[in-house]
């Protein structure tokens, strides 16, 4: 067995000298053991000790900068990661896994999944139910990651050296996203809990990581898992995630405010959901409950809550979108077999997934907000309050919180908009698009806006506040 505090010392003198090289420190420790086992206890100690691997097989510490921003639009799943995943489907039912018996309860398999996410039906996940899921929603919840993660990044509240703990990892989507986020010389301890055959799945995409990406993978229920038991004493993780999980809770607010202790005090609490209804709403429940008008924890983004003291209460049904991912091979192959039903022609995108969109929340313990605005009451007007300025023109403060919700084309271009202290749904109507007003329609999800002489209108069809932006009102983006 080698000397592991040898080992460890040696670098620690080296690492401030020159690169650390495995050949070299191997002469300095006794029994003089092959530089492939110094390799390996380097890596097994890297995280402990900030070294992170290079190709030439040296070790350098890590940088001290945060990550940088990204500006994260992938259009398509990595093709390697494609391939490692199809080597699964070929393993398990043959090259023409796509074809005949298999290729059908592939595809009733993701009809089923479909089905009961909409009906909320309870999911169980064997092995075929997880291959299922990996064909559909590997490329979309690889790419929805990033876009929270830069979130994140153009703060520099992402760190390079990053502990990480996702909670209901599935077969692997926002890990590979997260990795591939990630530049190469990050140095990341990668924590998986995931108790359903989704874990055989998850392992094997893993195994398409770098080395200075440290996984491991956890087969427990959320709720059984012990978050304590892989962190050193007094520390805590820097981003916990919850992708596309909590909807299949039984008690998804005690289970996320459990992991939430475990964040660190510079860290991060990641919540996403699918876009749908039912879930998106489920997420913004657990937010509201584990950041409370009068608690300690903030709402970093994107659901801002721009007046102290309040907090919302409409149903907060919001998500983003990203750019479309091109359908990888192992879609497309699904999709275009089969026999040609009343219900269905081959190759009709039905077993393809290219939308990207997706509801999230990041929560912190350290007050950190994406863009630090507070309302005044002296300059605008509250959400809260909105009954008494009916058919008056107001200013406010508000968050976009949507991509343009009209269906079809001609209608006046509809935004959902926040302020964190609304009790109903409160939208911004685009009647006459100008120089002085088209930040409604250029912002971002997540950007806020500055409203002036726009006017308040309630719509009692919809039960919802309309705020009319015309020819009279201004509307900037706050820095």
């Amino acid at each position: 067995m080698i000397d592991r505090d040898a080992v460890r010392s040696n670098a620690k003198y080296l690492r401030n000298v020159r690169p650390i090289d495995p050949e070299e420190i191997c002469e300095y420790i006794e029994g003089t053991p092959h530089p492939a086992v110094v390799r390996e206890t380097l890596r097994e100690e890297a995280f402990d000790l900030g070294l992170v691997e290079r190709d030439d097989g040296t070790f350098v510490p890590v940088e001290d900068e945060p990550v940088p921003y990204r500006d994260w639009s992938p259009t398509e799943f990595p093709e390697a990661y494609a391939f490692a995943f199809e080597d699964l489907l070929i393993e398990r039912y043959g090259v023409n896994w796509h074809r005949d018996e298999s290729g059908d309860r592939l595809r009733e398999v993701i009809r089923r999944l479909k089905e009961d996410y909409y009906y909320q039906n309870e999911v169980a996940y064997d092995e075929e139910a997880a291959l299922g899921y990996g064909i559909y929603h590997l490329p979309d919840y690889y790419a929805a990651v990033g876009y929270v993660l830069d979130g994140l990044a153009e703060r520099g509240l992402l760190p390079r050296v990053l502990r990480v703990l996702d909670v209901g990892a599935g077969t692997g989507g926002p890990a590979l996203g997260l990795h591939d986020y990630l530049p190469e010389n990050s140095l990341v301890e990668y924590h998986a809990v995931e108790p359903s055959a989704s874990a055989d799945v998850l392992e094997a995409m893993l195994s398409e990581t770098r080395s200075n990406f440290k996984t491991a993978v956890h087969r427990e229920t959320a709720e059984a898992f012990d978050p304590a038991s892989v962190l050193p004493d007094g520390e805590g993780f820097d981003l916990v995630c919850f992708a596309n999980v909590l909807s299949e809770l039984d008690d998804p607010t005690s289970v996320a405010e459990r992991y939430l202790d475990y964040v660190a005090d510079d860290g991060s609490f990641v919540g996403i959901a699918p876009a749908d209804l039912n879930t998106s709403m489920g997420l913004r429940e657990v937010e509201r409950a584990l950041a409370p008008a009068d608690g300690d924890v903030t709402v970093y983004a994107p659901t801002l809550r721009l007046w102290p003291g309040h907090a919302p209460s409409d149903h907060g049904w919001s998500f983003d979108r990203g750019e479309d991912i091109v359908a990888p091979s192992f879609q497309r192959r699904l999709d275009e077999a089969g026999e040609a039903t009343k219900d269905r022609d081959p190759g009709d995108g039905t077993f393809t997934n290219e939308t990207v969109q997706f509801s999230s929340v990041v929560l912190r313990h350290d007050g950190e907000r994406r863009v630090d605005v507070t309302a005044s009451g002296e300059r605008y007007a509250k959400m809260a309050e909105m009954e008494r300025h009916v058919t008056n023109r107001i200013d406010l403060l508000a968050v976009k919180l949507s991509h343009d919700l009209t269906e079809h084309d001609g209608a006046n271009p509809l935004f959902k908009v926040s302020d964190g202290s609304e009790p109903v749904e409160h939208y911004a109507v685009l009647t006459k698009r100008d120089s002085l007003n088209e930040w409604l329609a250029r912002a971002d999800y997540g950007d806020v806006l500055a409203f002036e002489n726009v006017l308040a209108l309630w719509n009692d069809d919809e039960g919802a506040y309309n705020l009319v932006v015309d020819g009279e009102t201004v509307v900037d983006r706050v820095a």
